[in-house]
């Protein structure tokens, strides 16, 4: 084989693997921007028991074909202490279980179902009224795309099969299985994708181009790299999601060492897995996450007990840096590059409420007056901000500003002032109302409490994508903003029926906080609809906006 030859082989393979991965996350971004609020309100229910939790978390990473997707989403609920450590380490042990399960299904070859994907996909895409109804199409568009990869990446390796320096390389890993762990890990972690290094690894096996004792070993070794995967994107998080995390990185990375070392040990093992190297090698990792799955949820309360004996809670002075004002008075005179610094610090005072959100749901189930203080606290720093937004932006207007660069700024007054009133209704209705809850000893049904947590996830899920649009002025993304808002209205007010229904019952906690119930789900409203106005002039822009509906 010639040098051109080869280029031409690694560029292909390079570009298989490239679409692959971008595959992967293709499905993975259509289920997160359709189906993210029900999958939230769907996790937040295995709480009951921890098999049910395992089972859960592994629906979810099947939908979302992503262990770590599903590590980072229940890392906020345990954050936020809406879930136990205990508990989210159940789901995390679940969906690598999914993840796993994903390969198994994507491994499947039918040649008519790449053309009936495309297909449908995008019909379904283009025809599509809804965002949900889109977003399938999205996700059909990228299945078909990871099979055509993994077509792809088969023909590619084709001449390299019987090379003799393929075959060398090939053989020094299949006696050097350390090398080949390690490789399998650092690859999954650079691209983030456990899923994409095993379809790949697999697939090699199968061409006869990786030795199957060192695709299982690899497939083992990004087992590892998946888990250190969701490790690094916690490392800022509270310390309980950081336990989750690290409580899975061990038992996870644990568990695939020693399965290396035991296939090390015994290569003739993974030969009762299957009749083919492809077999083979896809089996381990299903019963390799099976079996840690099945041994390790009757001890992750244990787990989790050790892991609060290292894993303290700082107790530390906090001597982080006082956050600075975007918004710069030497820029007055350059109107464009100073609406973008008040661009700038509006995204500042939306990460804060977005914050005050996360804070303010636990307290209704156990009042800490601490964390009331800080949201009192930070609500004062809301309305300083949007003070100082108002007048850098008056300043500015004295200079005559052209017509664009007055309507934006006119449109960046407007938000900051919608903002604020989402902190009031957060620190001045919602913490009020939390407050009287404890003051009273009064508890919801757990009916009520249950609508109270799905709704306040849907409206959170909003604001996360409200903080995007602004940063990525998108009209797909602002459009969606805006139709959520009507969503949000109508959840409200079958939320508020149910709630009348249960009155008419007599039922004793739902009459108690009957008021509570109600304001707290206004309260929610009027968040969603302040966030949602960060949509309204990008539409109005892009001309997909009427006088007083969406076209």
């Amino acid at each position: 084989m010639n040098e051109p030859q080869v280029i031409q082989i690694l560029i292909s393979i390079a570009g298989a693997a490239a679409l692959l991965i971008w595959a992967v996350r293709l499905v993975r971004t259509g289920v997160e921007r359709g189906f993210a609020t029900p999958m939230r309100v769907w996790l937040r229910h295995s709480a009951k028991n921890r098999l049910l939790a395992a089972g859960t978390g592994m629906g979810a990473a099947i939908l979302l074909q992503s262990a770590t997707a599903v590590a980072v989403l229940i890392s906020n609920f345990v954050s936020k202490g809406s879930l136990t450590t205990a508990v989210g380490l159940a789901i995390l042990l679940g969906a690598d279980v999914g993840s796993a399960i994903v390969t198994q299904l994507l491994m499947v070859r039918q040649p008519i179902l790449i053309p009936l994907l495309i297909l449908i996909g995008v019909v379904v895409f283009l025809r599509g009224e809804g965002s949900s109804t889109r977003q399938i199409g999205r996700i059909l568009i990228g299945l078909a795309l990871i099979f055509v990869s993994l077509d792809m990446i088969r023909s590619a390796t084709e001449p390299m099969i019987a090379n003799p320096g393929t075959q060398a390389v090939m053989g020094y890993l299949g006696r050097d299985l350390l090398t080949a762990f390690a490789i399998g890990a650092v690859f999954a972690w650079g691209v983030h994708s456990s899923v994409a290094a095993v379809l790949l690894f697999v697939t090699l096996a199968g061409q006869g181009i990786l030795p199957a004792p060192a695709a299982g070993v690899m497939i083992l070794g990004a087992n590892l790299g998946g888990a250190f995967i969701a490790f690094i994107l916690t490392l800022s998080a509270p310390i309980a999601s950081r336990r989750m995390i690290m409580a899975n990185l061990i038992l996870r990375g644990g568990g695939a060492i020693f399965a290396m070392l035991l296939i090390a040990g015994a290569p003739d093992l993974i030969e009762y897995l299957g009749k083919t190297p492809t077999q083979q090698t896809i089996n381990l990792h299903l019963v390799f996450n099976l079996a840690l799955a099945l041994l390790a949820l009757p001890i992750v309360g244990p787990t989790i007990s050790v892991l609060q004996r290292f894993m303290l809670k700082s107790t530390s002075t906090d001597h982080t840096l006082e956050a600075l004002s975007a918004l710069d008075p030497t820029l007055i005179d350059k109107p464009q590059r100073g609406l973008d610094c008040a661009a700038r610090e509006l995204l500042g005072m939306g990460q804060r409420i977005e914050r005050m959100l996360a804070a303010i749901e636990p307290l209704y189930d156990k009042w800490d007056q601490a964390a009331g203080l800080s949201i009192s606290k930070e609500d004062a720093i809301i309305k300083k901000m949007h003070l100082e937004i108002k007048l850098y932006l008056a300043r500015m207007g004295k200079k005559e500003l052209e017509e664009d660069l007055s309507r934006r700024s006119m449109d960046l007054a407007s938000i900051a002032s919608s903002l604020d009133s989402a902190s009031d209704a957060i620190a001045r209705v919602m913490l009020e109302l939390a407050k009287r809850l404890d003051a009273q000893d009064l508890q919801f049904s757990p009916k009520g409490r249950e609508e109270i947590s799905a709704f306040s996830d849907r409206v959170q899920s909003n604001v996360q994508l409200a903080l995007n649009v602004m940063m990525n002025q998108n009209p797909a993304e602002a459009r969606e903003l805006v139709a959520a808002k009507e969503k949000v209205r109508k959840v409200e007010q079958k939320l508020q029926r149910s709630h009348i229904s249960r009155l008419r019952e007599g039922l004793s906690e739902s009459i108690e906080t009957s008021n509570i119930h109600q304001e707290t789900l206004r309260a929610l409203k009027q968040i969603n609809t302040a966030f949602s106005m960060v949509g309204y002039p990008i539409l109005l822009k892009s001309g997909t906006l009427l006088k007083s509906r969406l076209s």
